[in-house]
């Protein structure tokens, strides 16, 4: 996608959030006591963190005290979110060097997982790869339709087991079908559970320990898709999911219809794990891979 094309979709999906950040209303306003505590409410209210807005606060007190705001503070600003949001591999996935690559997706219910993965598989089918998605929440009626529903528009195939079946034994099955068929990727799909129910947490780690016994690597990632519209709660429950089954990146989504746009910034700094992609709309080609650089400009733009 063209530089253009994806500023323009992280404008309109970020577009709550820079409307309450309403940096322009900053300009000509003397960066003193007051600004600053303004400026603070509103990093805080879109949920940059208060970590994340303590450091950026301390730089503009050192660069602009008593000062006229103008657009070199928004580019100290801008400067300093991009900072915290640095890095590596920014929006790219592990490939493995054989296949099939198996990435692992995680989350709660209502976190827009399984849309997620719809969308996912989308994005690596638009880059030329073949899919088999693994229907492993087996504990919602309704998910493995869903999931069927998804894969047939986005021309992928699916292994599925029957409504409350193991869902280690459908991860089993799935791995077979993906050792015999040669797939380019494996995405599983997991029950969407909440980050306090230990039992359910188990049965998450079983899965990924069918995957490592049965394709070498296995998993290659561990995405959690988070709610942006949860804000630190999502934290709390990245923390939690990391622990467990060791987590290597985030889907953000929901960004479109929330003004916590910053909450991309908090999971960065909180939990040190980075942002592979974000949703900013409801349609398959609505997932897109994660660019700082993208996200701050269209945050001030």
């Amino acid at each position: 996608m063209a530089v253009k094309d994806l500023f323009d979709r992280f404008k309109k999906g970020l577009a709550k959030t820079a409307k309450l950040l309403d940096v322009r209303s900053w300009f000509g306003q003397t960066v003193d006591a007051s600004f600053l505590e303004r400026l603070e409410s509103k990093l805080i209210q879109a949920d940059v963190g208060v970590v994340s807005t303590r450091k950026i606060l301390d730089r503009v007190r050192e660069a602009y005290a008593d000062k006229t705001a103008d657009e070199d503070l928004i580019s100290l600003v801008k400067s300093e979110l991009k900072a915290l949001l640095v890095d590596p591999r920014p929006g790219t996935l592990y490939v493995a060097p054989h296949k099939p690559t198996v990435y692992l997706i995680a989350g709660v219910n209502g976190s827009g997982k399984t849309t997620s993965i719809a969308k996912l598989a989308q994005h690596l089918k638009d880059e030329g790869k073949t899919i088999l998605l693994a229907a492993c929440d087996t504990f919602r009626a309704a998910a493995a339709d869903q999931l069927s529903i998804w894969a047939e528009r986005s021309g992928a195939d699916i292994v599925r087991g029957a409504p409350g079946a193991d869902p280690a034994s459908v991860a089993h099955d799935a791995c077979d079908r993906a050792l015999a068929r040669q797939p380019d990727v494996l995405i599983v799909d997991t029950a969407g559970r909440l980050h306090t129910q230990t039992h359910l947490m188990r049965e998450l780690e079983k899965v990924k320990s069918v995957l490592q016994r049965k394709i070498p690597g296995a998993p290659h990632e561990v995405l959690l898709v988070l709610d942006s519209t949860n804000g630190q709660n999502a934290i709390r429950q990245a923390e939690v999911f990391t622990k467990s089954i060791g987590c290597t990146g985030v889907i953000l989504t929901k960004l479109d219809g929330t003004a916590k746009g910053g909450v991309v910034v908090a999971v960065r700094q909180s939990i040190n794990l980075p942002v592979k992609f974000i949703g900013v709309g409801e349609g398959l080609d609505d997932l897109q891979p994660f660019d700082a650089d993208t996200f701050v400009e269209s945050l001030f733009a």
